[in-house]
């Protein structure tokens, strides 16, 4: 499948759920149109990275995001202090209390995400206290399977913990993934499962984070990257979100290639990278389609 085709199918996908959508009420009081059960698949090989071309993805908030969760942290003034503001709406004062989780700090995500990657199910606390060596690293299993023993069919991360879900300031939309090597083409693969997909803004960041998480997983494996395909549940698209959706469908003709990863440095440990170690190369999306973000 070409990169130009994954956009396409992402763009066919968005005019499904307009024409075809059940209309449904949501947790914000937004309301959705949603459809159920569906799957994209983007091939990374030679370098690619699926930045979606009809309108420009905030490929910092992808990169930083992604590096805050492997390294475990659940404190968003990581984020904040590199002016990345994407979880501020669900980490302030006002929607913490809303959950009743009044004594949680503002900024405190919680036990969701990096924290289940890095240190399943260890005891939380606050987004301060030290886990070293607690909990399950599951990505750090996932990663020593790929390397010694890469047929397994359990090089598998979960991030959903029911045991902790009423501690998350949001309990994770992409909830798993599992990674794939074919052996002989000496390629990594990786397929993530979607609970709840925010066809519009939530999506294609999605898209993007995973696609860097599969090509730094295979370049510290010594493997290259083969495919990314997303599994999704409740695939929905808020009614706010509407006229932006037809906006980008209108741009289908003018889809362009993906751009191309380039990483300058291949760090020992996956938690050790930082923004300044990639290069994107040839994006040249269409600009940007404002939309809020529903809390």
């Amino acid at each position: 499948m070409s990169v130009s085709t994954a956009e396409i199918e992402y763009i066919n996908l968005l005019k499904t759920v307009i024409e075809n959508g059940t209309k449904q009420s949501d947790r914000t009081g937004t309301g959705t149109y949603s459809i159920f059960g569906e799957r994209l698949k983007f091939d990374l090989r030679n370098n690619t990275i699926p930045l979606l071309t009809t309108k420009r993805v905030y490929w910092k908030g992808v990169v930083e995001e992604l590096l805050f969760f492997l390294k475990g942290i659940t404190d968003n003034k990581y984020l904040q202090d590199k002016d990345v503001h994407i979880w501020d709406g669900n980490t302030s004062r006002e929607y913490l209390d809303k959950l009743g989780l009044n004594d949680r700090a503002v900024g405190d995500l919680g036990p969701c995400y990096g924290f289940q990657w890095r240190h399943f199910n260890a005891k939380y606390t606050n987004s301060g206290a030290d886990y070293s060596n607690k909990g399950v690293d599951q990505l750090a299993n996932a990663i020593n399977l790929i390397k010694t023993d890469p047929t397994s069919r359990r090089i598998f991360v979960s991030a959903w913990n029911p045991e902790q879900l009423n501690e998350m300031c949001l309990p994770p939309c992409h909830v798993s993934f599992q990674f794939y090597v074919n052996v002989e083409k000496k390629e990594l693969s990786c397929q993530m499962y979607q609970r709840s997909v925010d066809c519009f803004l939530g999506l294609p960041f999605n898209i993007a984070s995973y696609g860097l998480l599969t090509h730094l997983v295979a370049k510290i494996c010594g493997l290259e990257a083969g495919d990314l395909i997303i599994c999704m549940g409740n695939t929905h698209i808020y009614q706010n979100h509407i006229e932006q959706c037809k906006i980008q469908i209108s741009r289908l003709n003018e889809i362009r290639e993906f751009p191309k990863l380039k990483i300058k440095q291949v760090r020992e440990n996956i938690e050790d990278y930082e923004y300044a170690d990639f290069e994107l190369i040839g994006y040249k999306p269409l600009s940007a389609i404002k939309a809020d973000m529903a809390v």
